[in-house]
């Protein structure tokens, strides 16, 4: 039960990370989604630009000991989305590109949102 408890864990967590860089879009139809997003963006960056480890990785860590398995070291990041983005380890320089690519990529979503589509409007 620990085992998938702790995959659980990996899930959510995967799926917040996903819901911090693209949740801007969903914006984009539900605009009361903005509440939600903007300060998981703001914890995800946070996270990244602080050199902080989720609390999410102890409890799977947890999970996964209580479960008869092994914990690893290093966070989410580094352990689930690094091998596949990257085949080097997390270093603090991608740390800091990962959250400057979470503001970014946001940043120009809301843009769009709030500025550039309520200019379409003025003008169509």
């Amino acid at each position: 039960m620990y085992q998938f408890l702790a995959d659980v864990v990996v899930v959510l967590h995967f799926a917040f990370v996903v819901f911090a860089i693209l949740g801007g879009l969903l914006v984009l139809k539900w605009r009361k989604a903005v509440f939600l997003h903007v300060p998981a963006v703001v914890w995800a960056a946070l996270v990244e630009f602080a050199g902080w480890m989720c609390p999410l990785t102890p409890l799977e860590n947890w999970l996964r000991m209580q479960g008869g398995g092994s914990a690893y070291r290093g966070d989410f990041v580094q352990r689930y989305i690094l091998p596949v983005l990257y085949p080097s380890g997390l270093t603090r320089e991608i740390q800091v590109v990962l959250g400057l690519l979470v503001i970014a990529v946001n940043v120009l979503v809301y843009w769009y949102v709030f500025v550039a589509k309520r200019k379409a409007r003025t003008f169509s």
